[in-house]
């Protein structure tokens, strides 16, 4: 079976400097969910995806969210056969193994909610016939954070439905002159070679399984979910749900680093990519200029870990 540090070493020839996302991004798939992306333009989102579904050889799908974009565009639609005399399905590019919803806030509440649907059924329905979605299946979605006008933002319903949010970032100096160098010539996506199938996929998430979390830890990680209950500067807390996401996501973590007990630092490393888009500030936090960052942060620094785990 190939290791995930094989997988991460081959993406990081494309996506340069950014390791601890692409480990989280990697993560998040092997756990069954979804991300979102909130960053920039040009910070390699889109890249990151289709790095992504070239080291797995996976089916690759791109979707250019827009106002104008319609459910069916999405999920397919019946196609008139004459020869058939009769509507034969024609799946759209939801039908992939990964896909890359780019720019999700520029789609419609209609669109948005279609898209979702699939993600947390992992099949779409259309015209009363349900037609499964391919496995593995794995939702990249982006947003840009600067755009203001002609944009639906996402409920936060709907944002828990994400298993994380990350963001790419701007690459330090020295990583900034590597990527520029090495498109001089030519885009190293265009020499990535695979480095696993679907088999290697499917083996490395069963691998989860294999990690243990002791009692203390368990613990941990859910009084760090409700802490965010009993915050001032927040109207929402974190969900049951976030709990549930904080320990796959750190099983997963575990796994992929080879190690076979979860510890809170695995935790730690995970929680602000969970937690931070389930997290509702209040209108007097946000005028102070609060992140959900910053108050993840102290969390971390405020609920006492354990020290042995097992």
């Amino acid at each position: 079976m190939v290791e995930a540090g094989q997988i991460l070493d081959r993406m990081e020839t494309v996506i340069v400097g950014k390791r601890p996302v692409l480990e989280l991004v990697l993560a998040a798939m092997l756990a069954g969910g979804h991300v979102l992306i909130e960053d920039r333009p040009g910070v390699a989102k889109t890249l990151l995806a289709r790095t992504l579904a070239r080291v797995f050889t996976l089916e690759f799908s791109r979707v250019q969210m827009t106002p104008d974009l319609l459910p069916s565009d999405l999920t397919g639609t019946g196609i008139w056969n004459e020869h058939e005399r009769a509507f034969v399905f024609q799946p759209g590019p939801i039908f992939g193994q990964i896909v890359l919803a780019d720019e999700l806030n520029r789609a419609t509440p209609r669109t948005q909610a279609g898209l979702l649907e699939a993600m947390e059924e992992r099949a779409v329905t259309v015209d009363g016939v349900r037609h499964p979605l391919p496995a593995p299946f794995f939702v990249i979605a982006t947003q840009n954070p600067i755009e203001q006008q002609g944009v639906f933002p996402l409920p936060e319903a709907q944002l828990d439905r994400f298993l994380i949010q990350v963001a790419m970032g701007y690459p330090g100096y020295e990583d900034e002159v590597r990527i520029v160098m090495d498109q001089a010539a030519g885009h190293p996506l265009d020499e990535l070679k695979p480095v696993a199938g679907a088999r290697d996929f499917a083996e490395l998430a069963a691998a989860v399984q294999q990690v243990h979390t002791d009692d203390s830890v368990l613990g941990y990680l859910v009084r760090l979910a409700r802490a965010t209950r009993e915050r001032d500067d927040l109207l929402l807390g974190a969900s049951p749900r976030a709990s549930l996401a904080l320990h796959h996501m750190a099983r997963t973590l575990a796994a992929i680093r080879g190690e076979r007990f979860l510890r809170p630092d695995h935790v730690k490393a995970v929680a602000p990519a969970v937690l931070r888009h389930r997290l509702i500030l209040t209108p007097q936090a946000r005028l102070a200029g609060v992140a959900p960052d910053d108050i993840i942060e102290e969390l971390l620094a405020e609920v006492e870990a354990p020290i042995h785990t097992g």
